[in-house]
């Protein structure tokens, strides 16, 4: 007879070494002073001249947004890829990064259509009948235009842009593979798992790097251009873009 022993107990005699770090992150990148419908109105009159305020303005902008990346692919020869319907993107994404023989670049850049939080201009009209433009803010199905890369610190990373105003993007990246870099970069010999560590020579040198993983090297990231993916979004503000991260980062336990 045995006594009964938890989960727990069992995994501390099989344990050899343990390593807490972020798992996948992802952070959302946006204009603060854009997000509600009274401060879209002001953009469109006092930044950008127009006399009534109205999302129909925004079409250039879009349209020389989705131009920019395109050229930006076409002048670095990035492949592009339309997403399919059932289709694991992060499967795509191996299969460019086992071709793949840079440092750091942008493995590809993808297309998929999703739902997303936009701003759209209803006609509505006063007390005596006329007419008139009122944004409010809405969800409808628009391009988002996804970024993989590889970045000497953090590993693989995708930045994800919606192609209609205003614009906000998602940044994914992996602690993991910020902590397996940057190992390598000390000299840590380590044997490599998907997402993690299955062995390693030095713990706790690995543990340290992975505390040190702050909000302010994460913010870089984004705020730096990536440095291998420098399109730039064309409705520059003088507040910069701000990344935050959201509930879905979660720690693992390699």
């Amino acid at each position: 007879m045995t006594l009964p022993r938890t989960a727990g107990d069992v995994l501390d005699r099989h344990v050899t070494f343990e390593i807490e770090s972020i798992d996948r992150m992802y952070c959302n990148v946006y204009q603060p002073r854009l997000q509600h419908p009274k401060a879209v109105a002001g953009f469109i009159r006092y930044h950008l001249g127009f006399p009534v305020a109205s999302t129909a303005v925004l079409a250039p902008i879009s349209e020389a947004f989705v131009a920019a990346i395109k050229s930006f692919a076409a002048r670095g020869r990035i492949p592009v890829v339309d997403f399919v319907k059932g289709q694991r993107k992060d499967d795509v994404m191996h299969e460019h990064l086992a071709r793949f023989t840079g440092e750091e670049g942008v493995l590809f850049i993808g297309r998929a259509q999703e739902k997303t939080g936009v701003f759209r201009t209803e006609k509505r009209r006063d007390a005596a009948g006329v007419s008139y433009p009122w944004i409010v803010k809405t969800t409808a199905m628009v391009n988002q235009w996804y970024c993989y890369c590889v970045d000497t610190d953090f590993g693989p990373f995708f930045l994800k842009f919606s192609s209609y105003f205003p614009y906000t993007a998602k940044l994914c990246l992996n602690g993991n593979e910020y902590a397996k870099r940057q190992a390598a970069k000390a000299g840590i010999g380590f044997t490599a798992l998907d997402n993690g560590f299955a062995t390693c020579d030095g713990p706790a040198a690995v543990q340290a790097i992975c505390d040190q993983l702050s909000a302010e090297k994460i913010d870089a990231l984004p705020a730096n251009g990536c440095r291998s993916c420098r399109t730039r979004s064309p409705t520059p503000t003088r507040t910069p873009a701000t990344a935050t991260t959201s509930p879905s980062c979660k720690p693992s336990s390699p």
